[in-house]
């Protein structure tokens, strides 16, 4: 985060302070016990007044508890609300989720992004399935060994599902630890990351883990947020060490960000007589792995947009296309780069057999192609297709 000392704080000043920050362990006269307690007792009870009323709160069901916390990784709340409710109604346990296919998991999952996490949700299921009963392992150690998890998820399994005394922190959390201790290193770093790991555990509650974990959440999501604290409304805000130096919108200190790269991408429209149109599928252990998409792909440096279709179509499908006329671009952003996707309406050359279908090569009606799982931007273009002719709707 970059810091913005030269901007004015909205939040009213901390009030008058005489002695040591509070959280390093100095009592008031009204309240002389352990600055640690004292902490958890606020934020709990700050947290029995205020938290959010969530469908994953009205269980305790390790399955679901697992899903919401794999889904809410890098997702917005009010976003994860629908898929989570349609997930466990279509998957309600391990073991339907382990027996479905790859293709089913991953509609289900659609447009909810970072798709990685379908899969190792699926690949997760399939061990828990087979080793595990069907049931997810209590231990941390066995936790830690399923695909997708890691420390945060396992802290948060292992807390809120099975109450044990871990922390889990994500983002955060992390927020809220470094303003309470002033932590001026980046924090996404490896010695401030270590630092984040020792105080969180320290802060833990042994009586209710998993409550502990969920408050600090929703205080970082809804009070100390990466703009404008909200520092008058902190039930810690007396404890906090950023808020009585008034450098809440300093920290957390994070790592300067490098600038994500541009590429482009193509994608071929290419219809049989039937008015079917082609689609393939990524290969499962790569970018989007597993989704449907039209035929193409990147473009090299220096390369031109038919040029590079004909290429990547030619390498993905062995099919030669004559590049017609452009039908849509679209503009996606992804962890790792920017992208802009170009769809053209191509013409088979050669060979007037259309190409044999397989496991991820078909030739899709309309009604097919919403079946099938695409990313966004691939989503995108359809509506820029030509239309499907009757024939081809009906199969």
């Amino acid at each position: 985060m970059k810091q913005k000392s030269a901007r004015k704080s909205t939040s009213p000043g901390p009030p008058p302070h005489t002695g040591h920050p509070r959280v390093r362990g100095t009592g008031r006269a009204d309240d002389t016990d352990r600055p640690v307690s004292r902490i958890r007792r606020r934020l709990l009870g700050w947290y029995e007044k205020n938290r959010r009323d969530l469908p994953w709160r009205e269980t305790r069901d390790p399955y679901a508890v697992w899903i919401s916390e794999i889904m809410l990784q890098q997702t917005r709340v009010e976003t994860v609300i629908p898929y989570y409710r349609r997930f466990l109604e279509r998957f309600p346990d391990a073991s339907s989720l382990a027996a479905a296919s790859t293709d089913e998991v991953l509609k289900v999952w659609e447009n909810l992004g970072y798709y990685s996490r379908a899969r190792n949700l699926h690949e997760a299921a399939k061990i828990v399935a087979e080793h595990h009963g069907g049931r997810l392992p209590e231990a941390l150690e066995d936790l830690a060994t399923l695909p997708g998890i890691g420390e945060y998820t396992a802290g948060a399994v292992g807390s809120i599902a099975f109450g044990q005394p871990v922390p889990a922190v994500d983002g955060n959390v992390r927020r809220v630890l470094a303003r309470l201790h002033a932590i001026g290193e980046p924090v996404d770093s490896g010695p401030g990351k270590s630092r984040i790991r020792t105080l969180a555990e320290e802060l833990v509650s042994p009586e209710d883990p998993g409550a502990f974990n969920q408050a600090l959440m929703d205080l970082g999501s809804r009070i100390c947020t990466p703009a404008l604290p909200r520092c008058r409304e902190c039930p810690l805000a007396d404890e906090c060490e950023a808020f009585r130096q008034g450098r809440q919108e300093e920290i957390p200190v994070n790592s300067p960000k490098k600038s994500l790269p541009f590429e482009i991408a193509v994608a071929a429209v290419l219809r049989n007589r039937d008015g079917r149109l082609l689609v393939v599928r990524r290969p499962l252990h790569g970018f989007l792995g597993g989704l449907w998409k039209l035929p193409g792909g990147f473009l090299r440096p220096g390369e031109d947009l038919p040029a590079g279709l004909r290429r990547t179509v030619r390498e993905e499908t062995g099919l030669a296309v004559r590049v017609l006329d452009e039908l849509a671009s679209v503009n996606a952003v992804y962890s790792h780069f920017r992208l802009r996707l170009t769809s053209f309406r191509c013409r088979r050359q050669g060979s007037r057999n259309p190409p044999p279908e397989g496991p991820d090569r078909r030739w899709a009606t309309f009604e097919e192609m919403n079946s099938l799982a695409f990313s966004k931007a691939d989503r995108l273009l359809l509506p820029f297709l030509p239309p499907f002719p009757s024939r081809a709707s009906a199969g």
